[in-house]
């Protein structure tokens, strides 16, 4: 009788919708999916470029569907999410993915470069989760994760916006857990520290940022995209059922360190 006791990550069957694929943890979080048995279908900016992501998961004996996806374009959301429900029938995990954060210290700070983080971040998710989130409610299933990041609980000095964004979305994150819960949705949100991924790259080969950095993560090393994969898969899975509303900090203990130093 032990296999009533372990708790079930196998996603078999499942759909998931992942935007931004293409690279990083979007990259990371749609193979280690497809990986533990879902369908995929990958939102794009560009349809055209997926890095052979696509492939991958066809190799994996999984479906595949690419979307041109833009989610600050609510034309494109809502013709791929129609495209989404057309193909597979349901969408049963939606990874909200897609974020931007330009570092500017606060008073250089324009209205563009608001509105392009504010949009992409906030008003994209949002949308991109209404889309889904409605064909959801009509099933009385899902599962939603949004992407949040340690910066959503700590202070980084020259991402004022992008730090605001994300404590955004970890509060709607609760607002949609709560208000969905009688649909039998779940809502949370994941946060990772800084990750070994393209985006990261540039500053984390300075050897002085990266020596900060790492002063402020208590486990010591800097992440892989393998550490935020795995706990989408398991929000996606099963044995998360019971759980909606949460933040789930990946962030080597950043958010509970001391935070005199931080940068």
């Amino acid at each position: 009788m032990a296999g009533d006791y372990a708790p079930n990550f196998d996603l078999s069957g499942s759909v998931v919708l992942v935007t931004g694929p293409a690279r990083g943890l979007g990259r990371a979080s749609a193979l280690a999916c497809a990986a533990a048995g879902a369908d995929m279908v990958l939102g794009l900016r560009d349809q055209a470029s997926d890095g052979g992501l696509a492939v991958e998961i066809e190799r994996l004996g999984r479906k595949v569907l690419k979307l041109q996806l833009d989610v600050t374009r609510p034309d494109q959301i809502k013709d791929g999410v129609a495209r989404a429900l057309d193909r597979f029938g349901r969408i049963d995990v939606l990874v909200n993915n897609v974020g931007v954060g330009p570092e500017n210290p606060a008073e250089k700070v324009t209205e563009a470069d608001f509105d392009f983080t504010v949009n992409t971040n906030l008003k994209g998710t949002f949308f991109m989760t209404q889309a889904v989130g409605r064909a959801m409610i009509e099933r009385k299933q899902g599962r939603i994760i949004n992407m949040s990041s340690q910066a959503g609980s700590v202070v980084l000095h020259g991402e004022a916006i992008y730090c605001m964004t994300k404590a955004a979305i970890n509060h709607l994150t609760r607002c949609l857990a709560s208000e969905w819960a009688p649909h039998n949705i779940n809502v949370n949100s994941v946060a990772p520290t800084f990750i070994k991924t393209d985006g990261t790259a540039p500053a984390l080969s300075d050897p002085d940022f990266k020596r900060k950095t790492l002063a402020q993560i208590p486990l010591g090393r800097i992440g892989d995209p393998k550490d935020v994969a795995g706990v989408v898969v398991f929000l996606a899975s099963p044995a998360a059922s019971l759980i909606t509303g949460a933040n789930i900090m990946v962030d080597g203990g950043w958010s509970v360190a001391d935070m005199r130093s931080a940068l």
